[in-house]
């Protein structure tokens, strides 16, 4: 049983703040499929998953988060799922740090944005990602070498999403700055930041850590595609 609104991030936010990116029916929610590729169950039961093959696009593929497992009717094909921890920032105060000069990503950075991300792997990113708003990124130049951004925002909880850093510039400290900006822009907007990070992905877990965020569930992520 889903308690917490966090149990449910995705479906939660497509009922309140990006409500304006759902398609679906009152009980089963997706985005667009140019602006993320996640699908919010209410219940995540089997009439629920019946339901989003009945009303989604012919070859959908979506993205499903659970605190636990759940059965997946055979219409839908699990393409791989990942174990993930969901961390949360309870502090009302910006952790400390070195200011470094980032800039606000818009539509015509999408090409760099894009790039980096195939490089790095932080997740998925389509080509209106970008409208789920506060990208944020760092320059070498004109290169991009790093950024983050904000994603699901199941009201009152805003998503940090997207941090990653090109190879070359590892160790200069941008991703904790720039989500250092992002916790400062969630908590200026009295919303609570949280993030979700592979449960072996050590090195994030432990910089989460480092910022304040502590462990508040495990999340199971299903990858699935119409059979």
């Amino acid at each position: 049983m889903m308690e917490h609104i966090l149990d449910n991030p995705i479906y939660n936010a497509l009922i309140s703040a990006h409500s304006i990116f759902s398609r679906g029916t009152d009980d089963v929610k997706y985005y667009l499929e140019d602006v993320a590729s996640f699908a919010g169950l209410k219940d995540n039961s089997r009439y629920d998953f019946e339901t989003l093959y009945e009303n989604s696009p012919k070859e959908s593929l979506f993205i499903v988060f659970t605190p636990d497992p759940i059965n997946i009717p055979d219409q839908w094909r699990i393409v791989t799922h990942i174990d993930m921890f969901q961390m949360i920032y309870e502090s009302k105060k910006v952790p400390g740090g070195a200011y470094i000069d980032f800039r606000d990503l818009d539509e015509s950075h999408v090409p760099e944005m894009t790039a980096l991300v195939e490089l790095t792997k932080p997740g998925p990113f389509n080509s209106r990602t970008i409208e789920l708003g506060n990208y944020t990124g760092v320059f070498n130049g004109k290169d991009l070498i790093a950024m983050a951004g904000h994603r699901f925002n199941p009201t009152p909880f805003t998503e940090i999403s997207a941090v990653c850093t090109h190879p070359d510039y590892f160790g200069k400290g941008y991703a904790y700055e720039l989500i250092c900006e992002q916790i400062r822009r969630i908590l200026a907007k009295s919303e609570t930041p949280f993030l979700h990070v592979r449960n072996d992905n050590h090195g994030a877990v432990k910089l989460y850590k480092k910022l304040g965020f502590y462990i508040r569930t495990e999340m199971i992520v299903y990858v699935i595609k119409k059979s």
